[in-house]
């Protein structure tokens, strides 16, 4: 359980709340891409498959188009079936929730809107048919799902990252590097996934390079960074800065992204780094 002092929207978040960040049906069909890839000539989205991925039970908004009858009549529940697509289509979430992003000097702590930045890639991807996993790392461990598609599947991710998070608000013992939880993000993405890493601007230490580059190598990888208003916006006035006896006032200067852009480009590494969660 949480403390009650942590118990504040902005602070901690629910799986409802990721949940209700999915676009409203009207708008999926209108936004939805004619491909994922830009060009002069706009075509279709690759369909299913021959090969069966999986038949499972139906959850409200799967695609009543793929209830398998078979299945449907010996279970007396609404079935449905999924085929592994004709291009890989695999997305893996990983969420940063270790102690360097339960901070912020806004609305929300960075930790909180990392997650709902990860939740609406989510929903964009279970929407476009394909099959979503997710790994959440405190500073005790590690959490993951595989990827599985479905509604289902984004419910039972959305209350990973809820309780993780909670976790993470009432532990900060130990330690977790980030490369531990890329080489175990390499075993759950395939060749071809889009991985979206969710974390701070300081979220990637030099040592945590290698693991990035090997799992760049065959997959897209995009770096979400939830950038604070105390790193766009700082307070003109100087700050004071104690550490230990010493005591000094230093200005705060707005974040520089072009250092981490060029340092992410050669990991072959897509950064986004965003002022707000609405994207």
């Amino acid at each position: 359980m949480v403390s009650a002092v942590l118990d504040h929207p902005g602070i901690r978040f629910s799986a409802g709340d990721l949940l209700a960040l999915r676009q409203p049906e009207n708008a999926r069909e209108r936004h939805r891409p004619a491909t994922r890839r830009p060009g002069a000539v706009p075509a279709k989205l690759p369909g299913s498959g021959m090969d069966l991925r999986e038949i499972r039970a139906y959850f409200e908004g799967d695609d009543t188009r793929r209830i398998d009858p078979a299945a449907t009549a010996r279970t007396g529940r609404p079935h449905v079936r999924s085929f592994h697509e004709d291009r890989d289509n695999t997305a893996l979430l990983i969420a940063d929730f270790r102690p360097a992003m339960l901070w912020g000097t806004s609305s929300s702590l960075r930790s909180v809107r990392a997650a709902r930045l990860l939740a609406r890639r989510g929903w964009d991807a279970i929407d476009q048919g394909a099959s979503v996993g997710v790994l959440a790392m405190t500073s005790s461990g590690i959490s993951s799902l595989p990827a599985r598609g479905g509604v289902r599947q984004m419910s039972a991710i959305a209350q990973l990252l809820a309780h993780e998070h909670d976790k993470a608000l009432e532990r900060r013992e130990g330690s977790c590097p980030l490369s531990a939880a890329l080489v175990h993000a390499g075993k759950l993405a395939p060749a071809g996934a889009r991985v979206w890493l969710a974390t701070g601007t300081q979220g990637i230490a030099e040592e945590d390079e290698a693991a990035l580059r090997r799992l760049s190598r065959r997959r897209q990888v995009i770096l979400l960074c939830p950038l604070d208003l105390a790193e766009t916006a700082p307070p003109s006035r100087a700050l004071p800065v104690q550490c230990g006896p010493s005591r000094r006032f230093a200005r705060l200067r707005p974040l520089e992204t072009a250092p981490l852009e060029a340092r992410m480009r050669a990991l072959n590494v897509t950064l986004e780094a965003l002022e707000d969660d609405a994207g």
